[in-house]
């Protein structure tokens, strides 16, 4: 019982992170392209729709447990890529700003290892998975 609590609150507060990020980028997308932009990323506007898009799906799927090791390991991929597209290096010429992205970029870095510790122990009995729905599921 103990093991499913802590493995529903871990998918709990992942998906804190991401569905609102998600929502956000979505609601504010000229903002979004702009910030990619900014980065100097290719195709911005399928990269902000494409962010915002995978964001919150991925948020939603951890959140109700399914298919949540595939996605766990998807968005730990997307945690370190992302951190590293977005802070690595940056700041630059402002101590205080690069102090600031090189923390972010160590908790994308974390919660990416957050994932990889829920793909490896599932989503738990109270999930989607949990319920048969779902692939790999580990329940016990």
């Amino acid at each position: 019982m103990a093991r499913n609590a802590l493995l529903l609150v871990s998918r709990l507060l992942l998906a804190a992170l991401f569905v609102p990020s998600g929502f956000q980028a979505l609601s504010n997308i000229g903002g979004t392209i702009n910030y990619f932009a900014g980065l100097g990323l290719p195709l911005p506007t399928l990269a902000a729709w494409g962010t915002g898009l995978f964001e919150l799906i991925a948020g939603l799927l951890v959140l109700v447990g399914f298919q949540t090791r595939i996605v766990a390991l998807l968005l730990a991929a997307f945690s370190v890529v992302a951190g590293f597209i977005g802070h690595y290096g940056q700041g630059a010429g402002d101590a205080t700003l690069s102090f600031m992205h090189q923390q972010m970029l160590m908790k994308d870095i974390a919660i990416a290892g957050g994932f990889l510790a829920l793909a490896m122990a599932g989503a738990g009995a109270w999930s989607a998975d949990g319920r048969g729905f779902g692939i790999g599921a580990d329940v016990s």
